[in-house]
């Protein structure tokens, strides 16, 4: 795959000098229509072998652009925070709004290349890392983001020449460090592992071009060409990046029991046998997570459910149980211009907690395949993808040593019209009602099936659904708080 970056390609000065002042002003022109459009953000990646130019051709682009829209996120060894959190949370944070252009140098490619290089992965591991990003890079597509991915590449002749020069000039010496000679040494296992890194992420909706990085006039030009070729197109395209021909939803079953209508909303339990267990269960939540083992965990619990079901008192009572420095509620509502601006997991990724700390979400990141579903929001392909997405950012938590815990808490079409008449009637209950209540009930039917939809694509070993018939908010604040603490310990 490298062979073609080895041959020696070269621009004379002349040629450089002729071409640089043109491809400047239409990069800058592309810049600010991108900037004035704000319909979608531009995503650069650059990686590469060590010398191979990567650092020059970023301060170049900043050059030949405007940089104060430009956001450059560099990585290197993981923080503390960084590691108290999933391997991908460092890298949502720096990914561009629309409008502006972010460029990742050394991004989520280089880990996997650099852990399998130090032995402590297996090949089938690094392969399992490049269809985790060829997935994160398909969504990004789909959210509009246009990814541009840049590998630069030396033969190995080549790259020793490049770095003993840099060393020799005092003026660039300091960049050359024992961990560039390191890496020298493993050049060929370094070439092996990128080729199969770069073979597995290079697909059709976000290809790597391979730049030769010996010639700085050739480097320059090749990704300024291909920057302002990339943006010229997306802009006089009117029509977003499509998407994924999604599969059709499930047909509703023949004999009409589904997982909503098959439970028992009768459960009740005694106000007596509620205080009792309410103190036992909030009492065990509290010792676990306060447990040693808790501090190399976190957990991140999702509440989601019907109007008037009962998600803020259970959501009270379960935090009753919790120091309140290590802890935070995340209520979701409509996403704000920020939030819009950027992909839709975006503004979870930024609120996952810490390890030992907990982070609950009232309502979360299902509103995609719940409300903008039902309501039309967004398009059919964005929902039906969402599915897949949604399991693979899950995935990802359990993996970092998130517990997940998700409830849908529900209660029956009769309950739901008494609690609303009753939050009417009630001086402190009534701001909990409005307009749109009401206009959900008219859609019942299509949230029970999207609710259903949603519980058979994504109530997974590692991130089950608690569906909780909450009729009775006595039982479901118990039922709520049992279930925390039994996958909390089961996990510990």
């Amino acid at each position: 795959m490298f062979e073609s970056a080895e041959l020696g390609h070269r621009i004379t000065n002349a040629d450089y000098d002729r071409e640089v002042p043109v491809l400047r002003a239409r990069l800058l022109g592309l810049q600010y229509d991108l900037l004035a459009k704000a319909s979608f953000p531009v995503l650069i990646m650059i990686g590469g072998v060590d010398g191979a130019g990567k650092g020059e051709t970023l301060n170049v682009l900043h050059e030949w652009m405007d940089p104060r829209y430009i956001v450059t996120s560099a990585f290197g060894e993981m923080s503390d925070e960084e590691r108290e959190r999933p391997r991908m949370w460092r890298y949502w944070r720096a990914l561009p709004p629309k409008g502006r252009i972010g460029i990742l140098f050394g991004a989520w490619h280089s880990d996997p290349i650099l852990d399998r290089v130090a032995g402590k992965t297996s090949e089938a591991e690094l392969v399992r890392a490049a269809e985790r990003i060829v997935r994160l890079e398909r969504m990004l597509v789909d959210e509009g983001t246009l990814v541009l991915k840049f590998w630069f590449h030396l033969s190995k002749q080549a790259q020793k020449a490049r770095l003993t020069a840099l060393e020799a000039d005092p003026k660039t010496r300091w960049r050359i460090t024992d961990t560039d000679w390191a890496r020298f040494k493993l050049y060929d296992k370094f070439r092996k592992t990128s080729e199969l890194a770069v073979r597995r992420t290079s697909t059709g909706h976000a290809p790597w071009t391979i730049v030769e990085g010996s010639d700085p006039n050739f480097r320059y030009l090749t990704v300024g060409r291909a920057i302002a070729e990339a943006l010229q197109r997306r802009l006089a395209d009117a029509t977003p990046a499509a998407a994924t021909q999604p599969l059709a939803p499930p047909a509703p079953p023949l004999d009409g029991r589904t997982v909503l209508s098959t439970l028992d909303y009768r459960q009740a339990l005694p106000r007596k046998d509620y205080r009792q267990a309410l103190e036992k269960h909030q009492g065990a939540l509290n010792l676990l997570t306060r447990h040693r083992k808790f501090r190399q965990r976190s957990a991140i619990v999702v509440f989601e459910g019907m109007d008037a079901a009962g998600k803020g008192g259970a959501v009270r009572r379960a935090v009753w149980a919790l120091d309140a420095r290590h802890y935070r509620v995340i209520p979701i509502a409509a996403p704000t211009e920020e939030e819009r601006a950027q992909p839709y997991l975006w503004r979870f990724w930024r609120h996952l907690p810490r390890l030992g700390r907990v982070t609950i979400f009232d309502r979360s990141w299902y509103g995609r395949v719940l409300v903008e579903r039902v309501e039309g929001f967004c398009a059919e392909a964005d929902w039906m993808r969402a599915y897949g997405e949604i399991n693979d950012f899950e995935e990802q938590l359990a993996e970092a040593g998130g517990i997940v815990v998700k409830f849908w808490l529900t209660i029956t079409q009769e309950e739901q019209l008494a609690r609303f008449r009753a939050r009417e009637t009630s001086p402190f209950k009534s701001f909990k009602i409005t307009p749109e209540d009401w206009r959900n009930r008219e859609k019942a039917a299509d949230y029970d099936r999207a609710v259903c939809d949603m519980v058979d694509r994504t109530n997974t070993a590692i991130a089950p659904w608690a569906v909780v018939a909450a009729n009775d908010k006595y039982f479901a604040r118990i039922m709520v708080l049992r279930t925390l603490c039994e996958r909390i310990e089961a996990a510990l």
